[in-house]
C-alpha cells in the first residue's frame, strides 16, 4: 500500500510541474499574442470553464469505471495537447510587438485556446479520479496527513520548481515550457499504469446501469443539496475562486507594465506562494488538531485579504515585488489549510459510491466560478482602461477581489463555528 501511494505522489508531483510550468507559460504566451486584456482573460477561461461544463459528467464517469484508468486518459490526453501548443508556438516564433487591442495571430491564439480547452477537460476528469481514489490508497485515520503530503507535493512542484522553471524555459524558447509539460504528463502516465489494487467505485445495492445516468447524476446533485455544511463549503470556495482569477487575469500586466519585471518575477510571486503552502503541507494536520476544522477556516477567510491588498498598496520596483510576494505566502499557507480540511470532510462524509458524483457537483460551483471570474476581470479591466486610463484599471480585479473576499467574510464567519460542532 504504501509503495503503491509512492507512486500516485510521484505522478502527481509530475503532472503538477506541468501545471506550474504552464501556470506562467500560458498566461506570458497570451500577453506575446495580444494586450487586451478580455483576450488575455480568454486563454485561462478556456482552461477553467470545463469544470462548469465538464465536472458533472467527469462525477458520472469516475463513478461508472476504474478510477485508474480514468487518471491514464486524462494525462495522455494532456500530454497530446501540450505537444500541439508546442508545435504550434514554435511554428509561430518569432512574434512581434502585441497590439493593445485585437490580435495579429488570430490563427495562433485559436489552437492555443482549443489546446487549453483540451488541457482543462483532462484536468477535470483527473482531479476528480485522484481525489476519489485516494481513499482506496490509505486508512481513513490518515487522510488529513495523505493530503497535506498532497497538497505538499502540489505546491512543491506547482507552484515553486513548476513556476521557477517556467521563468528559465521562457527565456530559452516560449514553445520549450509546452514540450518539457509534454513530457511529464508521459512520465505520469508510465507511474500511474504500476499502480495496483482495486479502483471500482463500490457498487450501491441496485445495478448501476439500471438506474440510468440522470438517476445518478440526481443522486449526487441532491446528496450535495441535503448537506448544509458541503453546500455552504462549496458556495465559499467557489467566490474565492471567482475573485483570485479575477486578479490574476492583470498580475501579469502588473508584472510587466508597473513593476517593468520579467517572467522570472512571475515566478517568483507564485513561488512565495509554494513557500506558504508547502509549509502548510508540512504542520497542516497538527494546526487542525489544535484549533479545530472551524477556526481554520475561519482565519484562512481573514487571510485571503492579503493578495489583493499586498498588490494595491505596493507601488513599483523591487520593494513592491517583496511586498506582493509576502501576501501570496501568507495567502497560500490559509489557503492550504483550507483544501486540507475541506476535502478531508468530503472524503470522509461522502459515502464512497457517491464520491465521484458528489465530488463533482461540489467542485462544478467551487471551481467553475473560476472563469466567470477572469470574464469580469477582463471586461472590468478594459472598460476601466478606457475610463479612467489603464494603470488604474489593472488593479479594478484587485478591489473587485477585496470586496467579494469582505463580504465572504462577514457572511460565513458565524456558520463555519457553528457548523463543525454538527459535523
Amino acid at each position: 500500500m504504501r509503495s503503491t501511494f509512492a507512486r500516485f505522489l510521484l505522478a502527481s508531483g509530475l503532472t503538477n510541474l506541468g501545471d506550474g510550468i504552464a501556470l506562467v507559460a500560458w498566461s506570458w504566451l497570451a500577453t506575446q499574442l495580444t494586450r487586451d486584456p478580455l483576450l488575455i482573460a480568454l486563454v485561462p477561461v478556456a482552461l477553467k470553464a470545463p469544470w462548469f461544463v465538464f465536472s458533472l459528467p467527469a462525477g458520472i464517469i469516475v463513478d461508472r469505471i476504474d478510477r485508474r484508468r480514468a487518471i491514464l486518459a486524462a494525462d495522455l490526453l494532456r500530454a497530446v495537447a501540450y505537444g500541439i501548443a508546442a508545435l504550434a508556438v514554435w511554428s509561430a516564433l518569432p512574434f512581434e510587438a502585441p497590439p493593445l487591442r485585437g490580435t495579429d495571430r488570430p490563427g495562433t491564439f485559436a489552437l492555443v485556446a482549443l489546446c487549453a480547452i483540451i488541457v482543462g477537460v483532462a484536468e477535470v476528469l483527473r482531479d476528480n479520479a485522484a481525489q476519489t481514489i485516494l481513499p482506496a490508497l490509505i486508512p481513513e485515520q490518515d487522510l488529513e496527513r495523505a493530503n497535506g503530503r498532497l497538497w505538499t507535493v502540489e505546491m512543491v512542484m506547482n507552484s515553486f520548481a513548476g513556476t521557477a522553471l517556467a521563468g528559465l524555459l521562457i527565456g530559452l524558447s516560449l514553445a520549450l515550457p509546452f514540450a518539457v509539460n509534454a513530457a511529464a504528463m508521459a512520465g505520469a502516465v508510465m507511474l500511474v499504469t504500476r499502480l495496483h489494487g482495486d479502483f471500482h467505485p463500490e457498487t450501491a445495492t441496485q445495478p448501476r446501469q439500471t438506474a440510468g445516468w440522470r438517476a445518478e447524476l440526481r443522486e449526487g446533485i441532491a446528496y450535495l443539496l441535503k448537506q448544509p455544511l458541503l453546500r455552504g463549503l462549496a458556495v465559499l470556495t467557489g467566490f474565492f475562486n471567482f475573485a483570485f482569477e479575477a486578479m490574476m487575469v492583470t498580475l501579469v500586466l502588473i508584472v510587466q507594465e508597473r513593476l517593468l519585471l520579467g517572467p522570472l518575477a512571475l515566478s517568483a510571486i507564485m513561488a512565495s506562494g509554494a513557500v506558504g503552502g508547502i509549509a502548510a503541507g508540512l504542520v497542516n494536520d497538527r494546526i487542525v488538531n489544535r484549533l479545530g476544522r472551524g477556526r481554520v477556516l475561519q482565519i484562512a477567510m481573514i487571510s485571503t485579504f492579503a493578495v489583493p491588498l499586498t498588490v494595491l498598496l505596493g507601488g513599483s520596483g523591487p520593494g513592491a515585488l517583496v511586498l506582493i510576494c509576502a501576501g501570496f505566502m501568507v495567502g497560500e499557507f490559509w489557503g492550504i489549510l483550507w483544501n486540507t480540511v475541506s476535502v478531508s470532510h468530503r472524503q470522509r462524509s461522502i459515502p464512497r459510491r457517491l464520491l465521484g458524483r458528489v465530488n463533482s457537483a461540489y467542485r462544478l460551483f467551487a471551481i467553475g466560478m473560476a472563469p466567470l471570474g477572469m470574464l469580469i476581470a477582463g471586461l472590468l479591466t478594459r472598460g476601466a482602461s478606457d475610463r479612467f486610463g489603464r494603470e488604474v484599471a489593472l488593479t479594478a480585479p484587485f478591489w473587485l477581489a477585496l470586496a467579494v473576499f469582505v463580504a465572504l467574510t462577514l457572511t460565513y464567519w458565524r456558520f463555519l463555528a457553528r457548523a463543525f460542532l454538527r459535523s
